[in-house]
């Protein structure tokens, strides 16, 4: 007499919900991005954050904070890109990924997700209450280095 038995597997994943980004159709959370960005050995701790984009939907835009003597190249972000398509698929790539000092973060030690994806739209005024972070200056230093990285002429 031969027995079957059904073998059930359920995978959960816990993500808040304005972490979601809907990137050409494709559902990916932030964390799954995030993730594969510091899988480089380059990266020690990375903020991914959805910007409106007229065709796709969402764009992708990568706050990371390298290593130590590590400076930002186009070397540098082709191989960050690499690292995405490797882990994830071409899909989830950003298509902005800027090399910071420091991600804004409250005193607990959270990244203030809020404040980034207003940085990557460029809103300089009425960021609300940026009073509980630990150094509220970079938020001036990151709004610097998003215009400055509009500003620059880009090759395919």
């Amino acid at each position: 007499m031969m027995r079957m038995t059904w073998m059930r597997c359920f995978a959960w994943f816990y993500s808040r919900v304005d972490d979601v980004l809907n990137i050409s159709g494709h559902r990916i959370g932030s964390a799954e991005v995030e993730h594969a960005l510091v899988e480089h050995s380059s990266v020690v701790e990375a903020a991914v954050v959805g910007r409106p984009h007229e065709i796709k939907g969402e764009a992708l835009f990568a706050f990371v904070i390298c290593a130590q003597h590590v400076f930002s190249s186009t070397e540098l972000i082709r191989q960050l890109r690499a690292t995405v398509v490797l882990h994830i698929g071409e899909f989830a790539v950003p298509d902005s990924i800027l090399c910071v000092p420091e991600l804004p973060k409250t005193r607990s030690g959270k990244i203030m997700r809020r404040l980034l994806r207003q940085i990557a739209l460029g809103v300089k005024e009425g960021l609300g209450d940026v009073t509980t972070l630990t150094d509220p200056s970079i938020v001036g230093t990151l709004q610097d280095l998003v215009a400055a990285m509009e500003t620059q002429v880009r090759f395919p």
